[in-house]
């Protein structure tokens, strides 16, 4: 029988404690946390024994240490003294993994222990065991996801319901889809740190996710909304991993994808994650992508993988897959089309003004069109202007934005949000 230590008693907890009772291979036999009365609490409750960190840490009799404190202070000393001492651990920790796997790799490789953590990405749904070993074999053009439930539950629900950010945020804290503290969802952290795990996977890099660019939700209005579904799109916020020329395109940001796109059709609080690869071609990972169910199906079925491997004697066979550190492009260099909404003054010539300014800085346009003004509108002296650029690299579209934003006629950059797979 493995042995297991919890560290971390929240309440995605019990979904781990519940699930390892449920096997054969695996025994729980302590819990720990920061405080001692959630630990006391639990053990209670599963009839473990409640104890503190360092003496689970040092508990000779444990094998497998599942870390769920979150963030990396002071989770990574508690990843790291674990591996050390010979244990292996799972976690569901994000951030941890996107900011020093690489380092907690090596030491559990040192160890000859495993550091799983299929639940740090999609929740339930299986990508890190897939894109570690059934796809090691192909070489991954392109790894575009939908990976934050609480984003893709605020921009469905702007969708279908005309609803404006600020008042769908509400909703959404109070079903408990957001925090309190919405920032680390809605300003694209979360699915930043997600894009560079999947990344360092698909592509065999170390990822520093400070070179990442990453924009959230939060300047997104009903108007785009509506725009979007005119044009024949959906706003998703993505999470983007691609080769480019020798370097990697990393990004997340709200981006109009085609109503045709499979991507566009993930609703809710769903997440997918859409791959590219040579010779697999498209594959999709789809489903519940956060909660105490899903997030606790993952880290459990790495505990069982981890305890088969310690009967088998062949923990840490699967060693940290970053061989190589490529660079990641800045936004500045990236190609794609654009969305751009203004708002201007109404009178003749203006947007001939525009297009031409746009086109001294190398941008072209598939589609110009000046959007029928609402009541209460009519009468103001402005109207707005919503433009579809062809690919054009970034630095070219900021400056002509600059041009723009100098021009007397024009009101307000309104917002700018970029196209993909169109």
């Amino acid at each position: 029988m493995v042995t297991l230590g919890l560290i971390g008693c929240g309440v995605i907890s019990d979904s781990y404690l519940t699930g390892a009772a449920r096997s054969a291979l695996v025994k729980m036999k302590s819990v720990a946390d920061l405080r001692p009365e959630a630990a006391q609490s639990q053990a209670e409750k599963y009839g473990v024994q409640a104890v503190s960190i360092d003496a689970l840490l040092a508990d000779p009799e444990i094998d497998i240490v599942i870390e769920a404190v979150g963030g990396t202070k002071p989770a990574r000393g508690f990843v790291a003294t674990a591996l050390q001492h010979g244990k292996s651990v799972v976690t569901p920790n994000k951030e941890l993994i996107a900011k020093h796997g690489n380092e907690l790799l090596n030491i559990a490789a040192e160890a000859h222990v495993d550091l799983m953590f299929e639940g740090a990405v999609g929740g339930g749904i299986p990508i890190i065991r897939p894109m570690k070993e059934s796809l090691a074999g192909d070489r991954i053009q392109r790894v575009v996801g939908i990976v934050n439930g609480t984003t893709n539950f605020i921009l469905t629900a702007m969708s279908q319901e005309g609803r404006d950010f600020s008042d769908v945020l509400k909703d959404a804290q109070s079903k408990g889809y957001a925090e309190a503290d919405p920032t680390a969802d809605v300003e694209g952290y979360d699915a930043m740190y997600k894009i560079a795990i999947l990344s360092s996977i698909a592509y065999g890099s170390h990822i520093d996710v400070n070179q990442i660019y990453h924009e959230g939700i939060t300047k997104i209005s009903a108007d785009d909304i509506r725009y979007a579904k005119q044009l024949g799109y959906e706003i998703k916020l993505l999470a983007i991993g691609a080769r480019s020329n020798g370097a990697l395109d990393l990004r997340v940001h709200p981006t109009f994808i085609p109503k045709e796109h499979p991507l566009a059709s993930v609703n809710g609080v769903f997440n997918a994650i859409f791959v590219q690869g040579d010779p697999i071609g498209d594959l999709m990972f789809y489903g519940r992508g956060a909660g105490s169910g899903p997030t606790g199906s993952a880290v459990v079925g790495d505990v069982i993988d981890c305890a088969r491997n310690i009967n088998m004697n062949a923990a840490g066979r699967v060693p940290c897959r970053c061989y190589q550190k490529l660079p990641i492009q800045p936004i500045s260099e990236v190609t794609t089309r654009y969305y751009l909404r203004t708002r201007v003054v109404d009178q003749p010539g203006v947007m001939g003004k525009m297009a031409t300014a746009l086109g001294n800085h190398g941008v072209s346009l598939i589609s110009v069109f000046q959007p029928k003004q609402e009541d209460g509108q009519q009468g103001s002296g402005v109207a707005e202007i919503v433009w579809i650029t062809h690919l054009v690299k970034e630095s070219y579209m900021q400056a002509a934005l600059e041009t723009l934003a100098g021009l007397p006629e024009v009101v307000e950059i309104a917002n700018l949000i970029r196209v993909e797979g169109a």
